[in-house]
């Protein structure tokens, strides 16, 4: 008899406990959508920026980084390890 209390008591307590789990999986999952659009942004200026500087010689290198450092700012991204290292 005591199995059965505890029973349907253990099965609201786990439903109470993942309804207050689920708003930071929500959360989690907002953060990490905008991580992966932010990168996705990144990338396109690093593409722009070989693009228009596609040799690998010291001025290149230089105009590359200048292009990605602008491309970056203008969309207000985190800046990147210079590339002509």
């Amino acid at each position: 008899m005591l199995s059965r209390c505890l029973c349907p008591r253990t099965k609201l307590a786990l439903a109470a406990g993942l309804l207050l789990l689920i708003p930071g999986i929500a959360l989690a999952s907002q953060q990490g959508v905008i991580a992966m659009k932010n990168w996705k942004s990144m990338d396109l200026c690093a593409k722009e920026a070989q693009t228009a500087f596609p040799d690998f010689t010291p001025e290149a290198n230089a105009k590359r980084d200048a292009r990605m450092k602008q491309c970056l700012e203008g969309k207000n991204l985190p800046p990147r390890e210079s590339l002509g290292r």
